[in-house]
């Protein structure tokens, strides 16, 4: 009886997880600007894989497999967040401006690139 709980657990959080990856390719897509999709896929990747490595560690018992998977997801907690302000403080230094809602939207052709200073 326990057995089966735990794979009907673990299935719900892969298939969360998976959910939360579809999200997140979604909003790089639909999103405005830079800022929102980094957000998006910020947030969402670093919860897709908190979901799928605790799932695939239901799945794995208690073993070696599953040390080795703890050690991949504090490495995925630490480096994600990280990876992601590293991307907007570079653009915020390289003078990406956010697309705020009162701004009229201008059209591709009449964007120019930012200056560099």
């Amino acid at each position: 009886m326990m057995a089966i709980f735990i794979d009907i657990l673990s299935w719900v959080l892969l298939i969360t997880g998976g959910a939360f990856g579809v999200i997140g390719g979604i909003g790089l897509l639909r999103f405005p600007d830079f800022y929102t999709r980094l957000h998006a896929s910020g947030i969402t990747d670093t919860l897709c894989a908190v979901l799928i490595v605790f799932g695939l560690m239901l799945q794995s018992g208690l073993s070696l497999l599953t040390l080795k998977m703890v050690l991949i997801l504090l490495f995925l907690l630490f480096t994600t967040p990280t990876a992601t302000h590293a991307l907007a403080r570079a653009a915020v230094l390289d003078g990406l401006e956010p697309k705020l809602a009162d701004q009229p939207q201008a059209s591709p052709s009449e964007e120019e690139p930012p200056s560099k200073p």
